[in-house]
């Protein structure tokens, strides 16, 4: 589990480099708010517990979901990340 931490970490750090202009992005990945929604209903959470564990608002949530705002930095490759390996990466945030 401390492994699977560590990289996560790392490609939140390289994800941030990328934000900030120090890093070229390798790939380019779009997240649209059906993704959104399913991959938070594959998780099994409601909006609120969801948010909760990704440390966001649930008014964040929602717009997100209803394509009034699209997550970026961190949250947007949180969002990758969780539909990549839901278990793993909700394991690790403490799900």
């Amino acid at each position: 589990m401390a492994k699977f931490f560590d990289e996560l970490l790392q490609s939140a750090t390289e994800m941030d480099e990328i934000v900030r202009g120090e890093r070229q992005s390798s790939r380019e990945f779009q997240i649209d708010a059906l993704q959104i929604k399913q991959i938070r209903q594959a998780t099994g959470l409601s909006q609120a517990q969801f948010a909760r564990k990704i440390n966001i608002d649930v008014g964040t949530l929602r717009n997100w979901e209803q394509c009034r705002r699209e997550p970026t930095g961190p949250a947007k490759a949180l969002l990758i990340a969780l539909k990549n390996d839901p278990e793993h990466v909700l394991a690790a945030l403490g799900a």
